[in-house]
């Protein structure tokens, strides 16, 4: 069950949450401070906080924050948003970032095939080496292919046990 907007929660317990999960991103490959921002708007009620707010929750410093952010925009897992009236922007994360993050690593995984093919044609496909560029480029096809295969699955299963997003 989900806790309502504005629920009390203990801090620290919010704090060794948005902590443990970074330090599960970190070890899956992210870097740390991105990992510990993303941690925190998903861990946010409203999914938004603004700079000064991660700032202050994460005891960071302004600069920490806006590397962090331009970071996990470039990955798609947050945008910017600014608030009406205001120069000041928002950071979100949206209930689809794990899609997002995964159909922007489909184009990598395109673009990456697509270079490994012309290596083929570079080295000769009857080399070793060009043996394990084709192997390589026809793992990446694959997998792209399963992604759009999986990201399909998730949307129905998605819609199935949360409602129509």
């Amino acid at each position: 069950m989900t806790e309502p907007i504005g629920a009390e929660r203990d801090p620290e317990a919010v704090s060794k949450f948005v902590e443990g999960f970074a330090a599960q991103l970190v070890e899956a490959g992210m870097t740390r401070m991105p990992a510990r921002v993303f941690a925190a708007l998903l861990a946010s009620d409203t999914g938004t906080l603004t700079s000064a707010e991660l700032g202050e929750r994460l005891q960071i410093s302004p600069a920490a924050v806006s590397g962090a952010v331009r970071y996990l925009a470039q990955v798609h897992m947050v945008s910017r948003e600014r608030e009406p009236g205001s120069r000041r922007e928002r950071y979100r994360v949206h209930s689809d970032q794990w899609y997002e993050a995964l159909t922007n690593r489909e184009a990598i995984l395109k673009r990456w095939a697509y270079a490994l093919r012309e290596g083929v044609e570079s080295l000769g496909a009857d080399t070793p080496a060009g043996r394990r560029l084709a192997e390589t480029q026809a793992f990446f096809e694959f997998v792209d292919g399963e992604i759009a295969l999986m990201m399909g699955r998730w949307r129905v299963h998605r819609d199935q046990v949360f409602g129509q997003g």
